[in-house]
């Protein structure tokens, strides 16, 4: 069940339960000393997240929600509250929260009101499609109140907008991969764009061959099921000077190939697939948020299967731009497929070309299951990505490009080794390798291996897909400043290691 985000200046007749956002310490005034004492027996302090409720005399419920420190406020905060209140009020159809005391801090109506609805849509999805027998939350409507009305439809529409993007990346991701297939994906990406106003170019095995995408096929061969390229293209109405060009990372399922997968590390080895619908997911946004710029989505797809045809550690396969790569690891199959498709999104010059793949076990290890890895050859683009991510309340942290690093994956025979030494800065090798497909445009690279994928519930974020980049990609977006020309000469990535 998708909740609907709506605001009002008033509580709207026939709507069952009520809510206050409460803020820690907040005194309380005009409630009388029974509801203050009920509150108190609770344990409720209005720290972020803590939820009461009060049965009023007509015998409806009140809900009191915790929004934290107000000096402390942020989107963050409100999107925690968000969740908590959905969660205390999941057995009711419909609850009117009275927004009204934490609308005077830093923060806008619109962003109160897009972090609280975020939270509130997030924290109740479910995947139930495979389920004979489901507990849905009832709650099927948010109204949020206060005194900017306007203000706070505006921030309802963008947390409906940006919070379906992210339940679709999170159902995409969740899909048994025996059903979310190569094939299967592109048809859906057909179907999205023609419900949210982009267009979708769907490429078979033939084509791929022909565009000489060896690193797509290389991965493939080894799978019974074809692969596929899919290049999207969202134009804003009246066009736009300005092109961002996305490319995520599709592998359907991800069994290591001939470098078999210990079983478990296999088991979730459907959210190979994240990056790919990460770009779908935000792709479906960019109209209803109105995104004044071009985007353009690549999304190679295909699974990675140990058959009778698989390619072989030390077999060879020719990218897009003409380099070779030296194939040791064939469970290091992100960065050829990644290879190609960035060396198609370089070739059309956009002002920036931003990847997100579940890459590297080496980002878990490096920065765990919290924070994502941002590499970039641009600090320009790294700064704007920073930023979006900061409001976005997703955790990034920017890791180098030592250029000293680069001679680590010299082959003997190709131009370059898919791998480095076992365990040794995996995670910056693999930014290296990509780097070598996107010539000079301006690029980040966002290593989501260890966020894309929860193995509990936490708040907004639920078990298994968690669409994690999605909102920093939307953020990042909407906030888009052009930057022109090439890639920085010398980026502060670059300086750690000679």
């Amino acid at each position: 069940m998708t909740i609907v985000v709506e605001s009002g200046s008033v509580v709207p007749d026939g709507v069952p339960a009520r809510a206050r956002a409460v803020l820690k310490g907040e005194a309380l005034d005009g409630e009388s000393g029974g509801v203050t004492a009920t509150l108190d027996a609770q344990g409720f302090s209005g720290a972020t997240g803590e939820t009461a409720v009060v049965t009023n005399s007509d015998g409806t419920p009140e809900f009191f929600v915790g929004f934290g420190e107000g000096a402390e406020l942020d989107g963050e905060a409100c999107r925690r509250a968000g969740a908590a209140l959905a969660k205390a009020a999941h057995r009711v159809d419909a609850i009117a929260c009275d927004c009204s005391s934490v609308l005077v801090f830093g923060l806008s109506p619109v962003e109160v009101a897009t972090a609280v609805g975020e939270g509130a849509i997030l924290s109740s999805y479910r995947f139930a499609a495979k389920r004979q027998k489901t507990d849905p939350p009832r709650l099927s409507r948010v109204i949020l109140i206060g005194p900017d009305e306007r203000a706070l439809a505006l921030g309802a529409e963008r947390a409906e907008a940006r919070g379906e993007a992210i339940t679709f990346t999170r159902e995409l991701v969740n899909e048994p991969p025996v059903e979310l297939t190569p094939t299967r994906f592109s048809e859906l990406a057909r179907q999205r764009g023609a419900e949210k106003g982009f267009t979708v170019e769907v490429h078979d095995e033939h084509a791929i061959a022909e565009m000489g995408l060896g690193g797509l096929l290389g991965v493939a061969k080894g799978s019974a099921e074809e692969p596929r390229l899919v290049r999207a293209d969202y134009t804003p109405e009246g066009g736009a000077e300005t092109t961002v060009t996305l490319v995520g990372k599709g592998i359907t399922f991800d069994s290591g190939g001939l470098s078999i997968k210990p079983l478990t590390a296999m088991m979730s080895m459907k959210y190979d697939v994240a990056g790919a619908s990460s770009v779908l997911g935000v792709l479906g946004a960019c109209k209803k948020l109105g995104i004044k710029v071009r985007v353009v989505g690549f999304m190679p797809l295909t699974e990675n299967m140990p058959g009778g045809n698989a390619t072989r550690p030390g077999d060879v396969v020719r990218t897009r731009n003409g380099k070779t790569i030296e194939i040791l690891n064939t469970d290091a199959e992100g960065r050829l497929v990644l290879a190609d498709a960035l060396a198609l999104a370089a070739e059309e010059h956009p002002d920036a070309i931003v990847d997100i793949a579940t890459l590297t076990g080496g980002i878990v290890v490096a920065l765990g299951k919290r924070l994502a890895g941002l590499m970039a050859n641009d600090d320009r683009l790294a700064a704007a990505v920073e930023r979006a991510a900061e409001r976005a309340g997703e955790g990034f942290w920017r890791l180098p490009l030592p250029s000293g690093y680069r001679s680590i994956v010299d082959s003997d025979v190709a131009d370059m080794k898919n791998v480095g030494p076992i365990g040794v800065g995996s995670a910056l090798i693999a930014g290296l390798i990509l780097e070598e497909f996107v010539d000079t445009s301006p690029w980040a690279h966002l290593d989501i291996a260890g966020t894309g994928w929860s193995d509990e519930n936490d708040g907004y974020v639920r078990k298994g897909g968690t669409g994690f980049g999605v909102r920093t990609l939307l953020e990042f977006l909407e906030h888009y400043e052009p930057l022109g020309g090439k890639a920085n000469d010398n980026p502060a990535g670059r300086k750690v290691v000679r």
